[in-house]
């Protein structure tokens, strides 16, 4: 059973379709990452998941259950934290974790959440204290409240330093292991191929692309790249390369060569034609497409 699955999930806003006919399926216990630029429907259908709005046209499926059916009890099996969070700046972090824990009806010791999230020696402070990571951090904790079965985290890397992007990649690694299924949008993507076992791009409100960033890259054709270091380059060595299946570009830079080709797995051909032209290699290194470039390609600029 699939964790989230829409079919034709459809939002209008007078004549603004925020999300137009999406088609999308989120695998139980995978990390999922949606990506889209501002403005393309991502914390629309994040909503449209949590029942905080109803749709146009469509039809939404959540954990296996409709959440217009019983929204609190899916909202139980739940943890969400979303884009624009706020917390009671008088407030300590443990009292906003036992208002949680309270709400859900879960057994959960703010604590342990705080430890869990690298906050247990700010538990006992205000949360007007905090600096935004740690707010982050909290607001993470308790989304973590009653041991969810579906974390949706909507743009949880916004605004961290590297430290506190990489304690949220930890905790997003650690709940996945315990069987979460994590689902969360982002537009900090350096950090997705890091994080995701698949993603979707959204634009326009409608699903441009999905897969496995692999998948992905291979599909837009966009090459990877190939950087050789020699004892020298001789032009037979070029074009040797320049025929090898897959090859679309060589670019010569004194004694390096740079091979841009769609097939990484032909390098060693490429190797070989090199040596085979007289040359000897010295090192090489492989530079794949970035999730950017990929982005790109799918949602423009």
């Amino acid at each position: 059973m699939p964790a989230i699955e829409t079919t034709a999930l459809t939002k209008v806003y007078g004549d603004v379709t925020a999300v137009d006919g999406l088609d999308l399926t989120v695998r139980a216990g995978e990390i999922f990452g949606f990506l889209g630029p501002n403005g393309a429907g991502k914390s629309t259908t994040i909503a449209l998941l949590m029942d905080y709005i109803k749709p146009s046209h469509g039809e939404v499926k959540v954990l296996g259950s409709d959440p217009q059916a019983d929204v609190r009890a899916l909202h139980n099996r739940i943890g969400i934290l979303p884009d624009r969070f706020s917390l009671y700046d008088r407030l300590t972090g443990e009292a906003h974790l036992d208002y949680a824990i309270d709400a859900k009806g879960a057994a959960d010791d703010p604590k342990t959440l705080l430890s869990q999230v690298g906050l247990t020696e700010a538990g006992d402070q205000r949360t007007g204290k905090y600096s935004h990571g740690m707010q982050q951090r909290l607001a993470l904790a308790m989304a973590l409240v009653g041991d969810p079965e579906l974390l949706i985290l909507d743009e949880p890397f916004t605004g961290l330093d590297p430290n506190g992007a990489k304690k949220v990649r930890e905790i997003v690694y650690n709940v996945n292991e315990q069987g979460t299924t994590v689902f969360f949008s982002s537009h900090v993507l350096g950090q997705v191929a890091l994080v995701c076992d698949r993603v979707g791009i959204l634009n326009g409100g409608q699903l441009v692309a999905e897969g496995a960033v692999s998948d992905l890259r291979t599909e837009a054709g966009i090459p990877d790249e190939l950087i050789i270091e020699t004892t020298g380059v001789p032009d037979d060595a070029i074009t040797a390369v320049e025929s090898v299946d897959g090859v679309v570009d060589v670019e010569r830079d004194n004694e390096t060569l740079v091979v841009s080709t769609l097939r990484m797995d032909n390098r060693r051909r490429i190797l070989r034609a090199i040596e085979e032209a007289g040359t000897t290699i010295e090192t090489f290194s492989l530079r794949e497409a970035s999730v950017e470039e990929i982005f790109t390609t799918y949602a423009g600029e």
